[in-house]
């Protein structure tokens, strides 16, 4: 097991709170001339075309807009929640959809719960993963609340051999229930959380990546490779009108 994977399940259920809500320092100026709006090919919308990047993100929109917008969450950040509460509609259907702005999630992870998470919302199709992301942010308190009240049953998980320890995490957490009501089935799901490649890939890119681009805490916002000074939609809609989006 890795140094990286090891933090991640052994890492205590408060981190998901301790690292959330940090807001990004900018790191340089992000500002450029009114780019005009992009046709989607016929046919089709740039909200609905999904690309698997080489950092494991998953974006939506444009692969070539001008205007790249990545966000480093986690599952269990309610400061991500309220930005997929708040910001998600108007992001997609007034910037992502002109094709001036693409938006790409990558996960930060913040516990074993928070990777069984991200396990799970990467184990349907890729056209999933954003839906499948914005559902756990809308029914975060939900979906966490048995993880806090059973950790002792968690800490138990982590002890069994590596392909069954997120498998039993989630059934302690009743993330198979809430996932196959989203069209996730349970042997589907069990089988992605068995996977330790998989999942481990999943935390080294967290750690590699977080080091590299000093991604403090979550949400942290990316604009064109620069850190955006913000962490809610009212402070980062400006930046990306200032960036061109206008």
């Amino acid at each position: 097991m890795t140094k990286t994977l090891r933090f991640a399940l052994a890492a205590p259920i408060a981190l998901a709170l301790a690292s959330c809500g940090s807001g990004a320092d900018e790191t340089g100026e992000i500002a450029g001339e009114a780019i005009a709006a992009i046709p989607a090919p016929e046919g089709t919308e740039w909200r609905d075309m999904v690309t698997v990047t080489d950092m494991d993100g998953y974006m939506i929109g444009n692969p070539d807009a001008p205007i790249k917008l990545v966000e480093y969450a986690s599952l269990t950040c309610p400061t991500c929640a309220r930005f997929a509460e708040e910001g998600m509609e108007p992001l997609v259907s007034e910037y992502v959809n002109s094709g001036r702005v693409s938006f790409e999630l990558r996960n930060q992870i913040h516990g074993p719960h928070d990777l069984a998470l991200a396990t799970m919302v990467r184990c349907a199709a890729d056209e999933a993963f954003i839906p499948l992301s914005d559902q756990v942010f809308a029914n975060q308190q939900q979906v966490l609340t048995p993880i806090f009240e059973n950790q002792a049953a968690v800490e138990q998980s982590l002890n069994l051999p590596p392909e069954e320890r997120l498998v039993r995490l989630a059934e302690v957490g009743g993330f198979y229930d809430f996932f196959a009501a989203r069209g996730l089935s349970e042997d589907q799901a069990r089988q992605c959380l068995a996977d330790t490649d998989a999942y481990s890939k999943i935390a080294d890119n967290s750690t590699k990546q977080s080091d590299e681009l000093d991604i403090q805490g979550t949400p942290t916002f990316l604009i064109n490779g620069n850190h955006a000074d913000a962490n809610t939609w009212a402070a980062l809609e400006p930046i990306l009108q200032r960036a061109g989006a206008r």
